[in-house]
């Protein structure tokens, strides 16, 4: 795909990530507590050093176990397919073995910047409209196109594949400050740091640098978590720091 290609899909995908599924309508949003400094004493380990905790029931975590239930048929296929391909019937399985063997070929932070270049590249970004739907890495790749969390899901898998830990693997759903709307990326953890695999970029930022992203909720292999309501800045420059009147928090409005 052509550099000017990407870059208007890069645009679009700017706007494409609304994601409605998190929150029902009729939850009224509480305004960001004061931030407490002695949170930073003990960070945590999840991406942002926010702690975290589990979410039990809910429209967020119902969708991701409808997911996992089909990635682990569709991991069991894309094992076959990587045993045979020869005789592999379904073309998407096929492609994401080639994105995957191309990151195998690289390693450490190579190795996950090819699986972020190769499925912006490979994924045209489009909204799901007013119903949003989780796609499956090869359900995502047979259409081509996809929202924020289909990139998400899609790395998460590809990075497993490529052989990164289960354990430093992530999705997390973040608001973005800047453009006022909800968002997803995949993270991976690297010498104890945490890198975005962001559909918006190709560069891949770790996530003490991220000025615009508040993150909300975590995803792990086992887990839907819910980050406490701690200013991602304050996190990240050891200081407290405020959001602009009116921002509020979403961390609390899923149950």
């Amino acid at each position: 795909m052509g550099s000017s290609v990407f870059s208007r899909a890069l645009r679009a995908g700017l706007v494409v990530c609304g994601l409605a599924w998190l929150w029902p309508a009729d939850v009224s949003a509480q305004m960001l507590r004061p931030f407490d400094a002695s949170r930073l004493i003990q960070r945590s380990a999840e991406p942002f050093g926010i702690p975290a905790s589990p979410l039990l029931g809910g429209g967020l975590a119902d969708k991701w176990r409808a997911v996992q239930r089909r990635l682990a048929d569709e991991m069991v296929q894309v094992a076959l397919c990587d045993g045979d391909r020869d005789r592999c019937a379904s073309p998407s399985a096929l492609k994401f073995l080639e994105i995957v063997d191309a990151a195998r070929l690289r390693e450490g932070r190579a190795r996950l910047g090819e699986i972020n270049r190769a499925l912006n590249l490979a994924i045209r970004p489009v909204s799901d409209g007013s119903v949003d739907v989780w796609s499956t890495p090869l359900e995502t790749l047979a259409r081509g196109a996809g929202d924020c969390e289909d990139y998400a899901i899609a790395k998460f898998l590809a990075l497993r594949f490529a052989g990164i830990a289960s354990d430093d693997i992530r999705i997390v759903v973040v608001h973005d400050t800047a453009f006022r709307e909800d968002h997803a990326v995949a993270a991976a953890r690297l010498d104890g740091r945490w890198l975005t695999l962001d559909n918006r970029r190709m560069a891949m930022v770790e996530d003490s640098a991220v000025r615009n992203y508040r993150p909300t909720f975590v995803i792990d292999q086992h887990d839907v978590m819910r980050y406490s309501d701690v200013p991602m800045l304050a996190i990240a420059s050891g200081t407290a720091a405020a959001f602009p009147a009116g921002v509020s928090s979403l961390a609390a409005a899923v149950d």
